[in-house]
């Protein structure tokens, strides 16, 4: 079986969230489709912290796969919440590597193959993207054409999918900034101004995949 994500865990404030249009619960996890965001404030740091994932092949040494702190998990998906902002589910998680390549075998040897790689500007420098599938989850590996060092991959950012995303920017008024077409065909997106609601990690709504509704 292919691994999927059971949980990632974020050093924010749960208010922040709720700020920001996602129904957290009693205990700071914020079910964003089949995926828990545990919200555990800022103790221990800001951004991504770490991640559990299900169905992992062999061992992960060390809580490390290529420096992303990572857990073993067996909990079932989470049922999902239903948010204010329209999210619906996490479109893709966003890692960068200064070796994408060494990250990708990393991956690999945990049984999550690379579906493809392109090149691409979207962050300003050239650079590679290659793509793993997690469940319903896109795993977007970012990093230069060429490694740039031996240092380790990180998280960056997540990107959700939302039911109708004129009523997304509606709600977040001045938090969003302005929709543009993404770079997949037939879908929009727009950037959340994280900092302004005081949270921590780069986050972007998506429109529908175009046949979405057709399923």
């Amino acid at each position: 079986m292919r691994p999927t994500i059971d949980e990632i865990v974020v050093g924010d404030d749960p208010a922040s969230w709720r700020d920001a249009g996602f129904t957290v619960d009693p205990d700071g996890t914020c079910r964003i489709g089949t995926v828990r965001v545990r919200l555990v404030g800022r103790d221990d740091g800001k951004r991504i912290r770490d991640w559990s994932l299900r169905d992992l092949r062999g061992a992960v040494a060390s809580r490390d796969l290529d420096g992303l702190p990572t857990r073993a998990s067996s909990a079932p998906p989470s049922e999902p919440a239903v948010h204010a902002n329209g999210v619906e589910l996490i479109d893709h998680i966003v890692l960068a590597s200064p070796d994408p390549a060494r990250t990708t075998a990393a991956f690999e040897n945990v049984g999550l193959a690379a579906l493809r790689t392109r090149p691409t500007d979207t962050y300003g420098a050239p650079m590679v993207q290659t793509f793993f599938r997690t469940g319903e989850v896109i795993v977007e590996l970012i990093g230069p054409q060429e490694p740039s060092g031996d240092g380790p991959t990180g998280f960056f950012g997540l990107a959700h999918t939302v039911a109708d995303i004129d009523a997304t920017v509606a709600l977040l008024s001045e938090h969003v900034g302005a929709v543009k077409d993404a770079v997949q065909p037939g879908r929009r997106i727009v950037t959340l101004h994280h900092r302004d609601l005081d949270v921590s990690v780069p986050t972007a709504f998506l429109s529908r995949e175009p046949d979405a509704d057709a399923r």
